[in-house]
């Protein structure tokens, strides 16, 4: 049960942004660009890094969601999903997105655990500037919503079939409309 009165049955961050759209709105515009704009990573990488934070923050909710939203955009691969969030190292995904990844969880732990030759790793690997800035950006905003999520003390629905529903909205219209799409929760 959250900790306030929302006054709606929408689980996690949805029930949140029903009971004060006039932020809904803003969080959700910069979500859709940082994960769905036009980018050199693609939106699955893109959502990878956003669960993996969301893991590393133990925020159920956040990491379930985008988990769905990255297996969609990965063909259904939600092996590789957990393989991220469990130790994105030994994960199959490329040197660049393990660099990546590397930054983000240091974002997690606090913005000045990232450093130099973090970011020095990811050049060599083929980051660019702007895919390190927006890894930390996404990061940083994930947790933003890890901490607004949980610090309200929202529910998670435990069923995977709810998230893998909601992911295929999410990837066919963005979070900003999807947020007002509301079939069942």
């Amino acid at each position: 049960m959250a900790h306030i009165t929302l006054d709606n049955e929408y689980p996690g961050i949805r029930g949140l942004m029903t009971y004060r759209p006039e932020t809904a709105g803003p969080l959700n515009e910069l979500v859709d660009v940082l994960l769905r704009g036009a980018h050199t990573l693609t939106p699955g990488e893109r959502e990878l890094i956003a669960t993996y934070v969301s893991a590393r923050n133990d925020c159920q909710y956040c990491q379930t969601i985008h988990g769905a939203v990255a297996a969609h955009h990965l063909d259904g691969n939600e092996p590789l999903v957990e393989a991220v969030k469990v130790d994105p190292e030994r994960a199959a995904v490329s040197p660049k997105l393990k660099t990546l990844l590397a930054i983000a969880g240091h974002v997690a732990n606090g913005g000045k655990h990232v450093t130099t030759a973090d970011v020095v790793a990811a050049k060599a690997a083929g980051a660019t500037d702007l895919e390190i800035h927006d890894t930390v950006l996404i990061a940083a905003v994930f947790c933003l919503c890890n901490r607004y999520v949980d610090g309200l003390a929202t529910w998670a629905p435990a069923d995977p079939d709810f998230y893998r529903q909601r992911a295929a909205l999410i990837a066919a219209n963005g979070y900003t409309l999807s947020t007002i799409q509301s079939p069942s929760r």
